[in-house]
């Protein structure tokens, strides 16, 4: 991947004066949430090097993990070729859903019961590494 520093990086600000920002985590690469920065958000986590946001239905800026205590240390912050998205590096202090998942993207979309459809796949996945093989089907799948 070719990566570079410096060069035009004009950020391109929504109308309402946003940028989303998606975050992932640096070791794993997972992608663990995606918020929202306006000017302020974006200088303040440039100074202290943690996530901050604004909120869009309290209409704040926000601190990632200010009541959880599950802090975004930001280790890098990227701009996209158009440099309307902003993505940051980070290393997570805790889980950044709020429902205390890993990432606010555990579900998968389109089947009857994300979540139970997510934990089966997880269980499958460690089985797979353990070398055992688990055949699950829904009631609906054995007819």
């Amino acid at each position: 991947m070719n990566q570079k520093s410096g060069g035009n990086m004009e950020i391109k600000y929504d109308e309402n004066g946003l940028i989303p920002a998606v975050v992932q985590d640096t070791s794993t690469r997972q992608v663990l949430m995606v918020a929202w920065m306006n000017a302020e958000a974006l200088r303040l986590t440039q100074e202290t090097r943690e996530a901050h946001f604004w909120s869009r239905s309290r209409k704040q800026l926000w601190r990632k993990g200010e009541t959880s205590g599950n802090r975004m240390q930001v280790q890098e912050i990227r701009i996209d070729c158009d440099g309307d998205t902003l993505l940051l590096m980070v290393k997570p202090l805790g889980p950044a859903c709020h429902t205390g998942q890993v990432s606010c993207f555990y579900r998968i979309y389109g089947t009857r019961n994300n979540t139970e459809d997510a934990k089966k796949k997880k269980r499958k996945q460690e089985s797979r590494k353990a070398g055992n093989e688990i055949l699950e089907w829904d009631a609906d799948e054995r007819g």
